[in-house]
């Protein structure tokens, strides 16, 4: 009989499924398991074992058949990573992922959890995840062997058919393969029972996908013990040769300057993958902006109550993916290590928490985002980036100098992109008499116009910025407003000091 403590953990795990689910696929599934429970309702439902590799090549090409995406929330990859990576899955080819940091590596890995079927039956116990109508180990045989078709079945959620291991130098084969359990083995077991193993996480995945994140990290004698589990299928532990017909999926990520001879990879462990493929960084700006709109997490900087969730206008998003990609291009930066997306994401993360704290201390109605949260990012992200000659404090002040650079340089291709053609001419005439306008990351919206009053053409720069005219708010015009100001600086019509957090537009 199930008590109220039962009844609470069952619904927590429930949602603990539900949201690992929807995280690692972009859908949300039933968390509802089909009906068998023992071994022989599974025998008359007609189910049947499968392996790990034909599930996923059937329920790829459905989806593929059905026009659905198979791999979501994955940007930019779509005609050149994502092909390769659906032929290498109908191939049933295992494979390793190469690229530089921050591309997206593990983050496809994950998502191919989603092309597992949402449940699947298991040996109630198996340390394996057996399959009931396909047991593998002794304990499983036994297992059917002792209570025939009353052996309990369970139901194995794909967001539990995943597992993972960062490569590490302390990484040993007891954590990957497995070891002799000295407890059991004090127990009465002697050293020749199988039983006395403790398996390792690659066999704890049998029938799931197993991830090796960063493999040339592992030492040599470590990738030596995954040869037999790639090719073989089998493993040995501790001098057993302990046969297991082991049915997973492996997928490794690499850095390409080490997965080469003369990196840190084992030729023959090399061989053994069916399929090398090629990550980069998004090629278009466009992908660029998809992806920083789909991974910033702003939302966890407002929220309902006092704090309204924090707007960041689509022109200041450009900017953030412009300034990555001038990064990324730069001849200052270590162009081996690479600029991560992770970059991107936490400078737009930090120009919204400027918004937020605005808007708390200047009592704004809603944080929106202006050009004066843009120099936020620099002192907060420099050490995201690896410079070619940094190594003392001049070049740390350099190294400053080039990010402000390309900072200027992303804001001044934006205004171009954005309001090229937009007569401006209005706002840069309030100048002409000597008047100024003083902005800061402090300064409310409303203190900021103002200073202006009435702006001419106001609602065709808003329009050009993609504020719906039903939607414009006040904040929302001090961010066009400050936006054109500092293009008009940028491109030499207007005059701009700038004294810590004060700034000041002039003539």
């Amino acid at each position: 009989m199930r008590g109220p403590t039962d009844t609470r953990v069952s619904q927590v795990r429930r949602t603990v499924v539900e949201v690992t689910d929807a995280a690692l696929t972009g859908t949300t599934q039933s968390p509802t398991p089909p009906a068998p429970t023992t071994l022989g309702e599974l025998r008359a439902s007609g189910a049947a074992p499968r392996p790990v590799k034909a599930e996923i090549r059937q329920n790829l090409l459905a989806r593929l058949a059905a026009g659905e995406p198979t791999l979501p929330g994955i940007v930019g990859f779509e005609d050149t990573v994502v092909p390769e990576v659906e032929r290498a899955l109908i191939a049933g080819h295992d494979l390793v992922l190469l690229g530089e940091r921050g591309q997206g590596k593990t983050r496809l890995i994950r998502t191919l959890v989603g092309l597992l079927d949402e449940w699947t039956p298991v040996l109630v116990g198996s340390e394996l995840n057996e399959h009931p109508l396909q047991p593998i180990s002794v304990w499983g045989h036994r297992q059917v062997a002792e209570h025939g078709d009353a052996t309990p079945v369970g139901w194995l959620h794909r967001s539990e058919r995943f597992g993972e291991k960062l490569a590490t130098p302390d990484t040993s084969v007891g954590d990957l393969i497995g070891d002799v359990d000295p407890i059991k083995v004090a127990e009465g077991r002697t050293l020749g029972d199988p039983e006395t193993v403790h398996y390792g996480l690659v066999p704890r995945t049998n029938r799931g996908i197993f991830s090796v994140n960063e493999l040339p990290d592992l030492a040599e004698r470590i990738q030596v013990a995954l040869l037999n589990v790639l090719e073989e299928r089998d493993i040995q532990i501790r001098g057993y040769r302990v046969r297991l017909p082991l049915d997973l999926l492996l997928v490794a990520s690499a850095n390409p300057e080490d997965y080469t001879n003369r990196g840190r990879i084992i030729t023959p462990l090399k061989d053994r993958f069916g399929a090398e493929v090629r990550t980069h960084y998004p090629i278009e700006l466009a992908d660029e902006v998809r992806l920083l709109e789909q991974e910033a997490q702003t939302t966890w900087l407002g929220g309902s109550g006092e704090f309204a969730t924090p707007l960041v206008p689509q022109h200041l998003v450009e900017i953030v993916a412009r300034f990555t990609r001038l990064v990324r291009e730069s001849s200052h930066v270590d162009q081996r290590s690479g600029v991560s997306a992770r970059f991107a994401i936490a400078g737009l993360e930090t120009v919204a928490a400027s918004a937020v704290r605005r808007a708390a201390v200047a009592g704004e109605s809603r944080p929106v985002a202006r050009v004066v949260d843009l120099p936020s990012i620099v002192p907060a992200s420099r050490g995201k980036v690896e410079f070619a000659d940094a190594g003392n404090d001049a070049d740390d002040d350099r190294s400053l100098e080039v990010l402000e650079h390309l900072l200027r340089q992303a804001t001044a291709q934006t205004f171009r992109a954005r309001c090229g053609g937009l007569d401006l001419t209005g706002l840069q005439e309030h100048f002409t008499g000597g008047d100024t306008v003083e902005s800061g990351d402090l300064v409310p919206a409303a203190v900021l116009l103002g200073q202006l009053g009435t702006i001419p053409h106001l609602a065709q720069l808003l329009g050009r910025l993609g504020v719906p005219e039903g939607e414009q708010s006040a904040e929302q015009a001090a961010a066009a407003v400050e936006f054109a100001l500092e293009g008009l600086w940028l491109t030499r019509r207007l005059a701009k000091d700038t004294d810590g957090s004060r700034t000041v537009y002039g003539a």
